[in-house]
């Protein structure tokens, strides 16, 4: 915990690498503990909100983030814990991949974890994942509702108090 920027080239420290490997630097008052240590905070309900990317992400909030069948991959790493151990899960992604919608009725690729998403923030929008289905609380200036329609497979519920997303 408190992690600093990237360092520069040539003064990375060897013993500083995040869990993927990359060099890292630390904060003022950071502190460091291994991954039994990091799972067992994500496992035992102490994480409040867990930001990941995603492939794809449905309507009822199921998400898949960790593999392409067919093609390498590295595994699931802590993906699976952090959507499931996580109280909020809001996820960070492209609205869509070279033009075809992530967003979808329902997922196409294996799962990572189901009915676990809160919350999708793109580039056009800000969602919520609702009973009822994805609701638009906010809309990027550049784009519309019906081009977030467009972009989208699954149906939008445009929120009658939806407002610009703050750029």
């Amino acid at each position: 915990m408190g992690m600093g920027p990237t360092p520069e080239e040539g003064k990375e420290d060897k013993n500083l690498i995040n869990a993927g490997g990359g060099a890292i630097t630390l904060l003022p008052s950071a502190c460091t503990f291994d991954s039994a240590t990091s799972f067992a905070i994500i496992r035992g309900g102490h994480v409040n909100v867990s930001f990941l990317g995603a492939l794809q992400v449905d309507e009822k909030g199921n998400l898949a983030n960790w593999i392409i069948p067919g093609k390498m991959a590295p595994g699931m790493g802590g993906a699976m814990d952090l959507v499931v151990g996580a109280k909020r899960v809001i996820l960070t992604m492209e609205h869509t991949q070279k033009g075809a919608p992530k967003i979808l009725k329902e997922c196409t690729l294996p799962l990572t974890a189901a009915g676990q998403v809160n919350m999708i923030i793109t580039e056009m929008g800000v969602m919520d994942i609702t009973p009822e289905g994805i609701v638009v609380r906010e809309i990027h200036p550049e784009f519309t509702f019906e081009q977030m329609q467009a972009a989208t497979e699954a149906k939008l519920i445009l929120d009658p108090n939806w407002k610009p997303m703050d750029i």
